[in-house]
């Protein structure tokens, strides 16, 4: 909003400064108390409108975005578009408006429905070095014109010094036709947003993410992080394109947490993104994933039909660069162009580190890049990953390729793999580069099963057909000298290779008997690991833990 108010409002002081209203409480037989209560004003915009009225009422509302543009909204303040009508224009809150979570600003709509910001070349809600806001129920629409990074709802900071803004929730919108529908920025270390809710929110048909947060580049030696305590839930990012001509960035994605510590994206879903992203850009698209992040939790959600235009990711869930001290987990993917999930870096700084990947879901991922298989390790220097808990599925594809369901590559120091369920049909059931020896990984009881073609392990250069074989030559599967590891048929409830083909086909991949209940390793005991409360379908693990993701259903 402009940085004073319109004098035909009449009833503010300058912006950022409260206007107080003399509330005198009295009592019989004592002297009346001054008290000092902050005023708060509604203002109305509606196509019926008229820009000369005072916007206080529906009835006496202004007509168009530019009119409430030139008031500035002060903490408590509401600016209300009227449900079902569009509205041609920008929203804007900067430094001098709004600034409280305790009294927020509220953009929102009134009446029935939601209305429509339409934005030309530019974000339609702009929140620039403020906090203390509210967007609600509203739909945002633009023309595919903003700049690169810009957002349809769009937070962003940029104060030298000024610390974390805190408090804003975006609740109840659909953001469309923008390079990103949500985007989240901050640009000096430990300068960004702070307490964000976003939930309930349909991001789809932009460029480059449907959701974003980023901030400066990441010091290892000192780790910084712009945005703090994000709680997202209830978000659909779906066919946001990329951009076939964007040949030095990603584009594509559905969810992206970057600069970001203490975030949460539970009950979200990111599918059919990237179907148009370049196919010479030196990265690609992934559905749900964080870069520069500690304390990332991704739960209960879902990543399916996610693309890549280039030879490289594609993936449904990922911790890419400098994540640490985070956890995927109660999560589906399928039919994604990479891998369900995946930890990967480029970086040897030691960043990528005590990350945790359990009790997940994937069915037939790897559909473009098969050689990254259904869960994937990579990079240069990934320490300390715990993988556990999970059910992979891989199946080939209609021309006969096919990728492991286990990939893990050279440059990665301290991973195990423990109590997962491996299934294929005659790809290799883990795929393993050359060198990597148990101080790399460690892989111990897990369950591997080919119901069709040749049960192989394929570490460096050998190939082996049996369990026994490969744990001899390599001491893999081996726990205090005594063998572990199964290859037993895991049961599984759509059968041996099940398909699944939508979010409600997960109960496929959930055994019908009770071959691997009880049979993982306890990890609690012998690793110090916390084996979690519940398996995927949120049924009480017992103790030892079982193998895969999860349990059988109850009778």
């Amino acid at each position: 909003m402009a940085g004073k108010a319109a004098p035909s409002a009449g009833r503010r002081t300058a912006p950022g400064v409260l206007t107080a209203a003399l509330v005198l409480i009295g009592a019989s037989g004592c002297a009346a108390t001054p008290h000092y209560a902050p005023t708060s004003h509604t203002y109305y915009v509606s196509p019926r409108g008229d820009d000369q009225n005072d916007g206080s009422s529906p009835g006496q509302a202004w007509r168009s975005l530019a009119r409430a543009e030139r008031v500035a909204l002060e903490p408590g303040d509401r600016l209300l578009l009227e449900g079902g009508a569009r509205f041609t224009g920008t929203v804007t809150l900067n430094s001098a408006e709004a600034g409280r979570a305790d009294r927020p600003v509220v953009v929102g709509s009134y009446g029935g429905g939601r209305a429509t910001v339409d934005a030309e070349g530019s974000p339609g809600i702009s929140v620039h070095n403020t906090a203390g806001v509210q967007i609600r129920d509203l739909k945002v629409t633009g023309d595919r014109a903003a700049y690169t990074r810009d957002g349809g709802i769009n937070l962003y900071a940029d104060r030298p010094g000024g610390g974390k803004l805190t408090g804003v929730l975006v609740s109840g919108v659909t953001v469309s036709g923008f390079q990103v529908g949500i985007a989240v920025g901050g640009v000096e270390k430990g300068n960004g947003f702070k307490d964000v809710t976003i939930r309930q929110a349909k991001l789809y048909g932009n460029k480059d993410a449907g959701l974003l947060t980023y901030g400066p580049a990441f010091e290892p030696s000192q780790p910084a992080y712009a945005h703090q305590d994000f709680d997202i839930s209830g978000v659909d990012a779906y066919r946001n394109t990329g951009d076939a001509d964007a040949d030095d960035r990603h584009t594509g994605d559905g969810i992206i947490l970057g600069a970001v510590r203490d975030a949460t994206v539970r009950d979200s879903s990111a599918h059919d993104n990237g179907s148009t992203s370049s196919g010479e850009a030196p990265s690609g698209p992934v559905g749900i994933w964080a870069y520069d992040a500690k304390n990332v939790l991704l739960e209960h959600n879902t990543a399916y039909r996610n693309h890549t235009g280039s030879k490289v990711d594609g993936a449904g869930f990922g911790f890419d660069e400098n994540v640490s001290d985070s956890t995927m987990q109660y999560n589906l993917a399928f039919h994604n162009d990479g891998p369900g999930f995946y930890a990967y870096t480029r970086k040897t700084n030691g960043a990528h580190k005590d990350n945790t990947i359990r009790y997940n879901l994937t069915s037939d991922d790897g559909r473009k890049l098969p050689r990254f298989g259904g869960l994937a390790v990579y990079g240069h220097d990934v320490r300390n990953l715990r993988i556990y808990q999970n059910t992979v599925v891989m199946t080939a594809l209609e021309n006969g390729r096919s990728g492991p369901a286990l990939r893990l590559m050279d440059g990665e120091t301290g991973v195990t793999v423990r109590n997962n369920t491996f299934v294929t049909d005659g790809s290799p059931l883990a795929l393993v580069d050359r060198g990597l020896t148990a101080k790399n990984a460690l892989v111990q009881g897990n369950n591997y099963r080919a119901p069709k073609g040749q049960w192989t392990v394929q570490w460096g250069d050998h190939a082996y057909t049996g369990l026994a074989a490969w744990r001899a030559a390599t001491g893999q599967e081996r726990l205090d000298g005594r063998p572990v590891g199964l290859t037993v048929d895991p049961c599984l409830s759509g059968g041996e290779l099940p398909a699944v083909d939508s979010p409600g086909d997960a109960h496929l991949l959930a055994p019908d008997c009770d071959a691997l209940a009880d049979k993982g390793l306890d990890l609690r005991e012998q690793f110090g690991v916390d084996p979690g409360p519940v398996d995927y379908f949120g049924r009480a693990v017992g103790t030892p833990p079982p193998v895969g993701a999860a349990l059988p259903a109850p009778d």
